[in-house]
């Protein structure tokens, strides 16, 4: 199944129509209110914004299996990205990356190797996959490397559309 053709419900309700981002670069990114990651929410949304305009975006996936660290509500979570880090990238429902219940746009990602050679689970909260706008997974990226790290913005730059 094409990352295209996951079904995933929006953070605040409704269907997130992944296929919208046919043609685009998306780095999704499992991301929690309560994390010592948390502030690269402002490295993601600078990240958006710096090629928004060049078919890219940035999709976080609220998750709260690591530790407790994504408790809200949908309201919640949306009212803390949006006045804490000024997030106006997309973001779907909260969702198990991990374990018996890890949803299907998971399972699509964690066969793709890390720099590092790491399959599989996702180890803590904000990894990161780069999708290429023909659906397919291009890259991965640990939870610690920043979105604005070299080789996460070359690694965009390569993936958007012509």
């Amino acid at each position: 199944m094409s990352f295209h053709d996951v079904e995933i419900d929006a953070l605040t309700g409704g269907p997130a129509n992944l296929a919208q981002y046919r043609g685009k670069a998306v780095l999704v990114v499992n991301v929690a209110s309560r994390c010592g990651l948390t502030p690269q929410y402002a490295a993601l949304e600078k990240l958006h914004g710096q090629y928004a305009g060049r078919g890219f975006s940035v999709l976080g996936v609220p998750c709260n299996q690591f530790m407790g660290q994504e408790p809200g509500t949908a309201e919640e979570i949306a009212a803390f990205c949006s006045a804490t880090y000024g997030v106006t990238f997309p973001m779907t429902e909260k969702t198990d990356v991990n374990g018996e219940h890890r949803h299907p746009l998971y399972a699509g990602l964690v066969g793709t190797a890390d720099a590092e050679g790491h399959t599989g689970d996702i180890r803590w909260n904000f990894e990161k996959f780069l999708i290429a706008p023909d659906g397919t997974v291009v890259a991965r990226f640990g939870p610690r490397v920043e979105p604005d790290a070299p080789e996460v913005v070359s690694a965009v730059e390569a993936a958007l559309p012509a």
